[in-house]
């Protein structure tokens, strides 16, 4: 339902520009030396934020490619059975074909996803194993945002502001208009933040929402978390990974199916 992303991001593009109509009729905290430095760093993440959502949309979440023919299954019942069982491989029986480990089938994309956690109505898409790190990060900067606007909102109220008018009709607009800006960001921000503790303890849990609610979490060796961050933002250097730009590459260990790869 692209709908949803897109009124969601909508949403925070009339909050971006409700927030800098705020300072145009707050003109006491642009005055400040800092006034420059808020204008760069508020649109900075504005931008961050955008890319992100945008690469969380278009990106491949890790579909399972589908056989070139169609497969035989037969081997199931034969001598094979023991080996795909062996190297945790399963058969989607809606896609006709064998999935990796920890691969689960989404049913609103009628495909198989590589280590899928959710399929999210704001992104239009499933959060997989090659997209979940731009979704984490969508995540931040909404939050992020949302703390910055309701900051700005506060130190306007605090700095003051010789030039801005005493008109009870001013005066009542910009309080109107604060309280609804603060309150949806509030909103906002709150319901990110739990989306983004949920996703972190799945990170750090080694296991994915569709495993927690299916109860098929295997046993798994232990790995630091900065190790399991490593595996879902990628093994480049930590600051990287706030920058919504390159893949996340196959790093997993995955055993294959002999003559059979996906």
């Amino acid at each position: 339902m692209y709908s949803s992303s897109f009124s969601f991001v909508l949403t925070k593009l009339s909050l971006t520009s409700s927030q800098w109509k705020r300072r145009g009729s707050d003109p006491g905290l642009l005055d400040l030396l800092w006034g420059p430095l808020h204008v760069v760093l508020f649109n900075t993440i504005i931008f961050l934020l955008a890319l992100a959502h945008l690469k969380a949309v278009c990106s491949d979440p890790g579909v399972v490619p589908l056989p070139q023919s169609r497969v035989d299954f037969s081997d199931i019942h034969s001598g094979s059975q023991s080996l795909l069982q062996r190297e945790d491989w399963t058969v989607c029986t809606r896609c006709e074909t064998y999935r990796p480990p920890r691969a689960h089938h989404c049913r609103i994309c009628k495909r198989c996803i590589r280590r899928m956690d959710h399929h999210c109505p704001w992104i239009n898409n499933c959060v997989g194993e090659q997209n979940q790190k731009y979704f984490i990060q969508f995540l931040v900067y909404v939050g992020a945002l949302s703390a910055y606007a309701i900051v700005l909102v506060v130190t306007s109220w605090l700095v003051d502001c010789p030039d801005c008018s005493n008109e009870v009709t001013v005066k009542q607009s910009r309080i109107l208009h604060c309280v609804i800006l603060v309150l949806e960001s509030a909103l906002f921000g709150m319901f990110v933040s739990a989306i983004l503790v949920d996703q972190l303890q799945a990170i750090f849990s080694d296991e994915t929402a569709v495993e927690q609610l299916q109860k098929q979490g295997p046993y798994r060796p232990h790995k630091s978390r900065l190790a399991l961050l490593s595996e879902v933002c990628g093994r480049v250097h930590p600051m990287m990974w706030l920058l919504p730009c390159g893949g996340v590459s196959r790093g997993r260990d995955e055993p294959l199916i002999s003559h059979y790869d996906v």
